[in-house]
């Protein structure tokens, strides 16, 4: 009998990453203090690599004490923008001034992924991914975030690759997947491994 995979994240387009691959599984939206713990690993001096898999085995352990049997696979994404941790912003002046500072620089992804099994992870990847912006003018990022408000203020850098963000960049460099918030190939690998999936 293969193990039960739950899905602890309340993302669609992490649900839908694990749909179209055919694994299947249940999904259970963790209810953590994600902010306390990031301006607390932050005021540590926790590298942004560090904060995603920390946030990311939150969720997952919180999933997983309940149901210590299943995997329970939690995620996170971070922006690492020169050393300094980029989060969702709260409002359109917010993420209008995130893209004005990112713009003709590169910045960093960060995918975070940890599964919880009978008491304690398992499993855990981090996979990042590189991209430059281009030098867009203000009227045109003015215009981005006006039009893509409801959409990017659920996403780190305020931009969706899979939507209109796509058009403020010059270059990615890494996994698709990564951008989309979880590392999918090392996940389905570990799944497969374990029996979870076929192979």
């Amino acid at each position: 009998m293969t193990v039960p995979v739950i899905l602890a994240s309340a993302s669609q387009i992490r649900a839908k990453m694990l749909k179209n691959a055919a694994v299947p599984f249940s999904v259970a939206v963790p209810r953590v203090d994600e902010d306390s713990l990031k301006r607390s690993l932050i005021s540590e001096g926790a590298p942004p690599r560090d904060i995603a898999d920390a946030l990311a085995e939150m969720k997952a352990r919180k999933i997983g004490e309940k149901e210590p049997t299943s995997f329970v696979i939690g995620c996170d994404q971070v922006l690492d923008f020169k050393g300094c941790l980029l989060s969702k912003p709260v409002t359109p002046d917010e993420a209008l001034e995130q893209l004005k500072e990112m713009r003709g620089e590169r910045h960093v992804l960060l995918s975070a992924a940890v599964i919880w099994h009978e008491g304690r992870p398992i499993w855990r990847h981090v996979g990042q991914v590189r991209l430059r912006m281009r030098a867009a003018s203000d009227a045109y990022l003015q215009d981005y975030v006006a039009r893509n408000w409801d959409s990017v203020r659920h996403a780190v850098g305020a931009y969706k690759l899979e939507e209109e963000g796509v058009r403020l960049f010059t270059g990615i460099d890494g996994d698709y997947f990564n951008v989309l918030g979880m590392p999918l190939l090392e996940l389905l690998n570990f799944l497969a491994l374990r029996g979870v999936i076929a192979q």
